[in-house]
Formats: structure tokens, C-alpha cells, sequence
């Protein structure tokens, strides 16, 4: 499938400040398959077939050059959230989301010709909980959305204080984004949802090890939704973006079809045709997550998130719904291993 004006007529020069990792790798790879020049800021160099260059995320250097008459800026440092909220963690989550954002401000405001388009990682978690059946449920686009914080997760019970953290992290991260006005410079808040891709390491390969080992049933009491997105559909969303010069400020990346943990872990099963699957109560969940070193919320937050302005635009999804992504995800992590 295809979206009019998604294209653009011309190779790009695109810079990717911390795009080393998963969805970083993927991305670049998409756009030098189709002609355009990346490049990549990275701490730690690697080989690659697009040009790599080294920033440390705190200074200003010669790496600003690269950004020089760049036609796109996708900015997506950030420590992975998955971990213990330990202070030291709390302190590398948020230097390595808002320090680097500001840090791109000066870089920005040191050039002559700064990039037409700044995109900015966000997350989709901004989003308050929304549960199945509880009452609270309610589809979260960019226009209605209720942003998070001192919010319930059930009718008596309160969000734990590290769940209001994390939306209070977001928000800052955007706020430092949108703070400082870029006249020559269009910008985008790239609020993603789960991106899964058939590569070791994401986390379509931790639930599918969880199903292949017998263990992918239900995790909590299965109500929470999961707002995700297949690889394929992100990529050609951020293209999408590129060549809309009528579209900047929040947008959703996320498919339109978000599902309950319950229905999402039953399609995995039937993709990898694993009929059962052991459930995770919520107490297991934490004694499991704590000794894993990271957070229950990651599972069982309640993310009803849609992209209301992808599909206002006219964005047309490959993968809208989850059994045809998951199947998809599996057909391709089987073809690797042939």
C-alpha cells in the first residue's frame, strides 16, 4: 500500500542524533535503501553502510557541522526505560532525553542553514491509563487525549508515584523540545507507541520468547491495552512526516487498533500456533520485573493510544491490526532462522 505525496522527489540528507539503536538502525536503513545520504550521531561508532560520526551528548563539537544545510533532523536519544527507577537511572533518563534536546537547541542556534525539519522523540505513555471495562477507557488521539499524572488505575486506586515520574519525564522532554522557537525549522514530537521489529533484543522477541517457552499468557488481569505499531508502518509514517510540511507538534505513532494484554497475548500465541500460555498475575509480574531489573508499569500500563492525525492526513497503514502484524513479525523471525 501506498500514501499520495509520502515520497519525496529527491535524495535527503538526514542526520540522526543517537540513532544506534533498534528503531535508529532500522530507520537508517530504510532511508539509505531508498537513496537518501544518513547519518548518524553516536557515543560509540560502529560499522555501518551509512555515515557514522561520534558525539558525547553533553558538548558542542564538530559533529554540529553535520547538521549544517541537513534536510532532517530525527532525534532519538534517550536511556532505555527498561530499568529499576533507580535516583542514578532517574538522573541518565532524564540527561539523556531533555540534556540532549537542549544541547540540539544550541547546535541549532549555532547554524546557517539549520534542517527544514526537527523530529524529536516523545512516547505514547504521555497518555493517561485507560483500562478495558473500567470506566476510564477511551481511545487517546492528539486533540482529546488526557495527558497523564496523579491519574487512577483502577476506581479507588491511585497510580503508583513512579508511573506519575515517568508522564512528569515525558513532559519535560517535550517542553524542552517545543521551549525555544526554531523560525527556519518545522518540528514534530514523535509521541511512539511499541515498535515491534523481528530483530533479537526488541521486544517482539521478549514477548515471543515468553510464548515459545510456554509462558505468554495474560499479564495482570489482561485489560490494560497495548498501543503498538509494526516496524514497516513506523518507517513509512516518519516518510510520510517528512514530506507533510502542513503537519508539526505532537504527533501519535502508534497503528489505530490498540487491543487489551489478554487479546494481544492470545494472537502472539496463535501466530507462533502456541495454544496456552501460563499467566502473570500482577504480584508475580513485580517479584518477576524486579528481579529482571526494570518496572511492572512497561506491562501494565494501560496505553489506548491512536494516530488521529496520521489518519487524518491520509495515511494508510499496512499493518492496522495486530493478529496480521504478528504474523507477519513471525513469518520474517522464521525466514532469518531458515
Amino acid at each position: 500500500m501506498g500514501n499520495p505525496g509520502s515520497r519525496t522527489d529527491r535524495p535527503l540528507r538526514i542526520v540522526m542524533p543517537g540513532g544506534s539503536g533498534q528503531v535508529g538502525r532500522m530507520l537508517a536503513s530504510f532511508f539509505q535503501q531508498r537513496g537518501h545520504h544518513v547519518a548518524v550521531l553516536t557515543r560509540g561508532p560502529y560499522s555501518a553502510p551509512w555515515q557514522t560520526v561520534y558525539w558525547d551528548g553533553v558538548h558542542l563539537g564538530p559533529w554540529v557541522e553535520t547538521l549544517e544545510g541537513a534536510d532532517v533532523c530525527i532525534h532519538l536519544s534517550g536511556r532505555s526505560v527498561n530499568c529499576r527507577y533507580t535516583p542514578r537511572n532517574r538522573r541518565e533518563l532524564y540527561e539523556s532525553r531533555i540534556g540532549t534536546t537542549l544541547l540540539l537547541h544550541r547546535a541549532f542556534a549555532a547554524l546557517t542553514i539549520p534542517p527544514r525539519l526537527w523530529m524529536n522523540a516523545s512516547t505514547a505513555t504521555i497518555y493517561r491509563h485507560a483500562p478495558w471495562g473500567t470506566g476510564l477507557d477511551r481511545e487517546m488521539d492528539e486533540a482529546t487525549g488526557e495527558i497523564g499524572g496523579n491519574e487512577f488505575i483502577s476506581r479507588r486506586r491511585r497510580a503508583p508515584e513512579k508511573w506519575n515520574w515517568t508522564i512528569d519525564l515525558v513532559k519535560a522532554w517535550e517542553s524542552a523540545f517545543f521551549s525555544t522557537p526554531t523560525p527556519l525549522t518545522r518540528k514534530i514530537a514523535l509521541r511512539t507507541s511499541l515498535v515491534f521489529s523481528p530483530v533479537p533484543g526488541g521486544v517482539f522477541s521478549v514477548l515471543s520468547n515468553l510464548v515459545r517457552f510456554g509462558l505468554g499468557g495474560t499479564q495482570g488481569n489482561g485489560r490494560q491495552y497495548v498501543s503498538w505499531i509494526h516496524e514497516s508502518d513506523f518507517a513509512r509514517a516518519i516518510e510520510f512526516l517528512i514530506a507533510r510540511e502542513d503537519i508539526d507538534g505532537p504527533v501519535n505513532l502508534a497503528a489505530p487498533n490498540p487491543l487489551p494484554n489478554r487479546e494481544f497475548m492470545a494472537d502472539l500465541r496463535e501466530a507462533w500456533e502456541m495454544p496456552n500460555g501460563l499467566p502473570a498475575p500482577a504480584a508475580l509480574l513485580a517479584v518477576g520485573m524486579f528481579f529482571l531489573r526494570t518496572e511492572p508499569e512497561l506491562v501494565l500500563k494501560s496505553r489506548r493510544v491512536v494516530p488521529g492525525r496520521l489518519l487524518d492526513a491520509g495515511f494508510d497503514f499496512d499493518f492496522p491490526n495486530w493478529p496480521s502484524a504478528a504474523a507477519d513479525l513471525v513469518r520474517q523471525w522464521r525466514e532469518k532462522d531458515d
